[in-house]
């Protein structure tokens, strides 16, 4: 399911009561009357995720100590330069890359 995109079983629905014409939720009452819960909508998981979670779990290659410590000492002497073009030039290359990969 996209967002944005109607469902086929939408969450809840308001339909009026046989007793006073008040509004009830449809999955309330469903549930209610058999005593189950109502059902889940399925989920797929993207690859992108899958692998953020794998990151997230380190699963991926250490961190580079050496050059975090020389850009943490060149931040704090004042003598960092941001290359701004190179920052846009990535971010770029990576939009297209994710809007590459949405699209297969």
């Amino acid at each position: 399911m996209k967002i944005g995109q109607p469902s086929d079983n939408p969450i809840s629905t308001s339909m009026p009561s046989a007793k006073g014409g008040k509004s009830t939720s449809a999955a309330a009452g469903a549930a209610s009357t058999t005593g189950a819960t109502p059902a889940g909508v399925e989920v797929t998981v993207s690859k992108m995720a899958r692998t953020l979670e794998s990151a997230k779990n380190g699963d991926t290659a250490d961190v580079d100590m050496a050059k975090v410590n020389a850009v943490r000492a060149a931040i704090q002497n004042g003598t960092y330069k941001v290359n701004a073009e190179a920052i846009a030039d990535k971010l770029l290359s990576n939009a297209q890359d994710m809007l590459k990969g949405a699209s297969t």
